[in-house]
């Protein structure tokens, strides 16, 4: 605001975008979180899931409802422990004065002035407690995990006025909340994808590719992920999804764990300065394989290694592990949406890194296109807030992204096969490796 130049009284509307499968819990009377959020990344709840997948119905009805895989990356066993482990919370729940959610519900809650309890159906489908085709948190569901719905938000619109801040609670703004959305989703609508079949990736922590697939749900042969995108006057639009939990905190492991590189802009020159990567692939699975894999059990490695292997080989297989994690789920999302992919839109910090970004272009053989703009994130919440109180009619000619730099595979077919069948060696010898 101070930027902008901007006074409380100008604001028209607030958009709110959030990490996804993150939770909190809170007591509704004192205005306190119980205990400590636990985010996406926990894998806490392992065990519990374990026992889960082994009921081979289960898997089936939970996938079939949610669109999810059980695991510990999601919300519903998340929400459980903390109604299990934490001290005095099922009499919290009891007494009716517990509530549980999202980041975005616990944020909402605080800038309404302790009196919106909602989340908006993108992020609620990441949950493993709603049914994604009825658009409500599942009975059934919410029974297996001990969980009441009194407990959990109203999940209303993506785009609208859906609650009113209150200013005494958040930089003296009175307005109304107008776009809320799960992180991942709200960089699928910034970069434009309205159209069946386009899709995006996104580069922090981890990598999160996500692709429109229209106004029906597609069943995923392949380990993907169907989710809710938004909705929109009513209108769903659905997403396959492909996670990849270890990506740009690969890098931070090489800066602050080994020490190796003193910052992330310094891997860039290292792979560079490397002919290829001379045998030496890393599989970064620290807190086990996301899509297509899904295996919790499996444990970072680097195989290849020689007396020669020196903080280049490390830093350029660094680099190289997240572009064949990438493509892995391209290959996916194409089989199962029967589209092949045209060009990949990507944002996030780690765009920044010029090898990453043409390895990514040459591994997957399309065109890799980084936007001016780089928090897409951060536009494509802003633009459904502006939806929201009808600041614009339509979001394509706003939420668009321009491309400033294309990166154009160079890579021969043979060459990109090569590495790709390395690439699925490496990652065969870490899977369930923590048993």
């Amino acid at each position: 605001m101070r930027e902008a130049r901007c006074r409380p009284r100008q604001i028209l509307g607030v958009g709110l975008d959030n990490q996804g499968e993150t939770v909190v819990a809170w007591n509704k009377g004192a205005g306190r979180p119980i205990y400590n959020a636990i985010v996406w990344q926990c894998r806490r709840t392992d065990q519990a899931c374990n026992r889960l997948k082994a009921q081979t119905a289960l898997n089936r009805e939970i996938r079939s409802k949610t669109g999810l895989v059980i695991d510990p990356y999601f919300s519903a066993t998340k929400l459980q422990w903390y109604i299990e482990n934490v001290t005095g919370a099922r009499q919290l729940a009891k007494s009716g004065n517990l509530l549980l959610g999202t980041s975005d519900c616990w944020l909402v809650w605080n800038i309404t002035g302790k009196r919106a309890v909602i989340t908006d159906p993108a992020t609620a489908s990441r949950t493993m407690l709603f049914n994604i085709h009825k658009l409500e948190w599942d009975e059934d569901l919410l029974q297996l995990f001990k969980l009441q719905e009194d407990l959990l938000p109203k999940v209303i619109g993506n785009s609208g006025q859906l609650a009113q801040t209150d200013p005494e609670s958040f930089l003296g703004i009175e307005a109304p909340i107008s776009g809320l959305i799960v992180d991942q989703q709200a960089a699928l609508f910034g970069h434009g994808c309205f159209k069946p079949g386009e899709l995006k990736n996104t580069y922090g922590t981890g990598c999160f590719a996500l692709m429109n697939v229209g106004h029906r749900p597609k069943n995923s042969r392949y380990g993907l992920l169907s989710t809710v995108a938004w909705v929109l006057n009513g209108i769903v639009t659905y997403a396959l999804d492909g996670g990849v939990y270890t990506a740009g905190s690969a890098i931070d492991w090489l800066v602050k764990r080994l020490r190796i590189v003193r910052t992330a802009a310094e891997t860039d020159t290292l792979a560079a300065s490397l002919p290829n990567n001379e045998g030496v692939f890393f599989v970064p699975a620290f807190v086990g394989l996301a899509a297509p894999y899904w295996d919790s059990q499996a444990r970072g490695t680097i195989v290849g290694m020689t007396d020669r292997t020196n903080r280049a080989n490390i830093a350029r297989a660094t680099l190289e592990s997240i572009a064949f994690q990438v493509e892995g789920v391209l290959r996916c999302m194409e089989a199962d949406a029967k589209l092949s992919v045209q060009k990949l839109k990507v944002d996030g910090g780690p765009t920044a890194n010029r090898f990453l970004m043409q390895f990514q272009a040459d591994v997957a053989g399309i065109p890799v296109e980084v936007p001016k703009f780089s928090d897409v994130t951060a536009k494509g919440t802003a633009v459904l807030a502006g939806l929201g109180v009808g600041l614009w009619d339509h979001a394509s000619d706003l939420a668009g992204s321009t491309a400033t730099t294309v990166y154009r595979p160079r890579m021969g077919s043979a060459e990109r096969m090569r590495l790709i069948s390395g690439w699925r060696k490496a990652v065969s010898r870490s899977r369930e490796w923590n048993v």
